[in-house]
């Protein structure tokens, strides 16, 4: 077998995928958020015709709401919704929880940690639906905090999860949940997938209220000091702070491709990029995008995470042959225009629904 054979062999979509027939059940849990909105929207766009999306969230406040798919309001911590939600499905995208940025998982950590009840439910009434492939939506905030304290990071390797030292709250529910994935394929035989998320951003995604992580908070500000004249921008911790940010097209193919790999059945695995910037550093390029250069003002009690936190991405480029790859720079730039179209429709009093949740 060429090299070439291979790596096509092991870069399987839902759409190349054999045992996945274009009239199958797909059910997308968490659809009325970002990602979940988005790899939505990637099934309809790939022809499939049997999409099921639910969220807790009421229908006008989804993020996307994707048309000729079957969309549901239900809350996933009832395990009854579960069992609707999971009717004649053969593939289940567990997206759903209750997150944000650094702002919200640092001060709901209880609600963060609620949503284990989530992935519990769904996936028991999913594998006694005779589910196919189940995939769960980890987080890199499930790696031992004390590899983290430093701005020049070592990116972090799937196996640094352990000895187990995750963030409160939020990362001890994704480690947990992962664990449960993985015991229903050793017990079971269930086929489940495990990404661990690094910050992903994008349009369509969450830009004010509380919930919004790094890229869009700091486009937002930019956005709002532009236009109100006062050139002003309050950055929360120092700005040395270190992250890598991954573009959602990303971030959406590459659940797809991790979901039809059999190599990766109960292994968690990184996705996200490997390219490193510090908050500081995002602020400038952002500034660059806008045309604007603005006073920096340091909020040092705000909530700031980890040190700094990157992605190794070894593990998926040998397995996939491939990596996230959207250079950061363009990804902000499509991002930051979306953000400000959706800052001049609020403000012209049109709804801006991911804006608002």
């Amino acid at each position: 077998m060429t090299h070439i054979t291979r790596k096509m062999k092991k870069q399987l979509t839902a759409a190349t995928y054999s045992g996945r027939k274009k009239d199958d059940q797909i059910l997308v849990a968490g659809a009325g958020g970002f990602i979940g909105g988005s790899l939505t929207r990637h099934f309809h766009d790939q022809g499939f015709t049997r999409i099921r999306a639910v969220d807790k969230k009421p229908l006008p406040l989804w993020y996307q709401k994707v048309p000729d798919v079957e969309s549901l309001c239900l809350d996933l911590s009832d395990q009854q919704n579960c069992k609707r939600a999971v009717e004649n499905a053969v593939e289940v995208y567990n997206l759903a929880a209750d997150m944000g940025g650094m702002g919200f998982i640092e001060k709901f950590r209880v609600e963060c940690l609620r949503s284990i009840l989530i992935n519990t439910h769904l996936i028991e009434e999913a594998y006694h639906a005779g589910v196919d492939r189940y995939f769960f939506s980890s987080s890199a905030c499930a790696y031992n905090t004390e590899l983290q304290k430093d701005p020049n990071v070592r990116a972090l390797k799937e196996s640094d999860a352990y000895p187990a030292m995750a963030e409160r709250g939020y990362g001890w529910e994704k480690l947990l949940s992962e664990i449960l994935c993985q015991e229903y394929t050793a017990e079971r035989g269930m086929k489940t997938f495990i990404a661990r998320f690094h910050n992903v951003y994008g349009p369509h995604g969450t830009w004010d209220g509380g919930r919004e992580k790094a890229p869009a908070a700091l486009a937002r500000k930019v956005i709002e000091a532009q236009d109100s004249g006062d050139l002003n921008i309050t950055i929360w911790g120092d700005g040395s702070q270190t992250r890598s940010f991954m573009y959602i097209d990303n971030c959406v193919k590459g659940v797809d491709m991790i979901m039809h790999c059999d190599d990766l059945i109960a292994t968690p695995i990184n996705l996200g990029t490997s390219e490193l910037i510090s908050i500081n550093d995002l602020v400038s390029m952002i500034e660059v995008i806008a045309g604007v250069k603005l006073t920096r003002h340091y909020d040092l009690d705000a909530p700031r995470g980890v040190a700094g936190r990157n992605s190794d991405n070894s593990f998926i480029q040998e397995v996939l042959g491939w990596e996230p790859d959207t250079p950061l720079r363009v990804g902000m730039e499509k991002t930051y225009a979306w953000i400000k179209q959706q800052y001049l429709d609020r403000k012209a009093g049109k709804p801006a629904p991911a804006g608002e949740y």
